[in-house]
């Protein structure tokens, strides 16, 4: 296996900002991580997905030909950090309730977020 994140630089935040990879010896992803500007973690692996989070539908490039895309800012990461990325999307499910003040102000609160193993 070898291990992968890719800054990705765009303003759209629709889009991740940083993905984060498990590769097999043949190029495929085995898990992702999708990291979003507002701090959102979707995850997918050949078993669960989050959010709009999927593996790759073919090998993944080399970092060499990744870099060669100015959007794209790769580098090779470690087992750790991606066992420490992955179990953060896993734990991260985040539901947000907006509530309006008097006064017109809004407060916004994290409520719940899913047990690890779920």
């Amino acid at each position: 296996m070898r291990y992968i994140g890719v800054q990705w630089h765009h303003n759209c935040p629709d889009d991740p900002i940083e993905m984060w990879s498990e590769i097999d010896d043949a190029g495929w992803e085995q898990r992702k991580v999708e990291v979003y500007a507002d701090g959102r973690r979707d995850y997918a692996d050949r078993t669960e997905q989050t959010g709009s989070t999927e593996l790759g539908l073919s090998p993944i490039p080399s970092l060499v030909e990744i870099a060669a895309d100015p959007q794209f800012t790769p580098r090779e990461i470690s087992r750790e950090e991606f066992e420490t990325s992955w179990k953060r999307a896993r734990q991260s499910e985040r539901l947000t309730m907006r509530c309006s003040e008097p006064g017109g102000g809004v407060v916004v609160a994290i409520v719940a977020s899913r047990a690890p193993g779920r």
